[in-house]
């Protein structure tokens, strides 16, 4: 929690009392249900819960945007999301129904009011979103076409609807094979501009949109 208030001194005290509970909540639930790996459960504010928030430091979301997270896991980075902006509604899904479980499950004793989980594969969604967010999940190109005809055109936001990816190591090729395939613009934003430790030295976020 020392590292989150470092880079996010200005939460309320409902939104600290939540961040406070994910350490127990997620300690409890991964010994039922391995959705984090052993050694990073000791490091979750750092490799999670602040890796999650990364977004937050590119784009402040208006209240009434709605966001997609392709294959949430155990709930990253939805849930520190959701926590930072209530007003922002998060659909998360994930094609393991176990980790939607313990998505649930904090969910619920978070009290989090603006996040549905959905135990379901991407493309059989319905609706349309203004952002689609992933963390390490799969390469860009995948989660694009997955993600054909969800987004939608007009947006509410400083920068147009569109990807938000958490991804690392070296993405050339894997960005390029994409561009070639979508014709989109993109940033690729080192983490590091945002946080000062050595874990995401080689983190980034890409940004991509029409």
């Amino acid at each position: 929690m020392e590292l989150i208030n470092r880079y996010f001194p200005d939460f309320t005290p409902a939104q600290l009392s939540q961040f406070a509970a994910l350490q127990n909540l997620y300690e409890h639930w991964n010994a039922q249900i391995n959705v984090i790996s052993r050694k990073d459960i000791e490091a979750l504010y750092e490799k999670h819960v602040l890796h999650s928030l990364a977004i937050a430091r590119f784009v402040q979301f208006v209240p009434g945007t709605t966001i997609l997270d392709i294959g949430c896991g155990g709930g990253f980075p939805t849930i520190p999301l959701a926590i930072l902006f209530p007003e922002v509604q998060f659909t998360a899904v994930d094609s393991i129904g176990k980790k939607i479980k313990v998505v649930q499950e904090i969910v619920t004793a978070l009290e989090l009011k603006n996040v549905v989980a959905l135990h379901a594969r991407a493309e059989t969604l319905k609706d349309k979103f203004d952002f689609i967010i992933s963390r390490a999940v799969a390469p860009t190109i995948d989660l694009i076409f997955w993600s054909k005809g969800k987004i939608q055109e007009t947006g509410k936001n400083k920068i147009t609807n569109g990807f938000l990816l958490l991804k690392g190591g070296d993405l050339k090729n894997e960005m390029h094979e994409a561009h070639q395939r979508y014709q989109f613009k993109h940033e690729e934003i080192s983490l590091k501009k945002y946080f000062n430790t050595e874990f995401f030295e080689t983190k980034k976020l890409i940004y991509i949109h029409r």
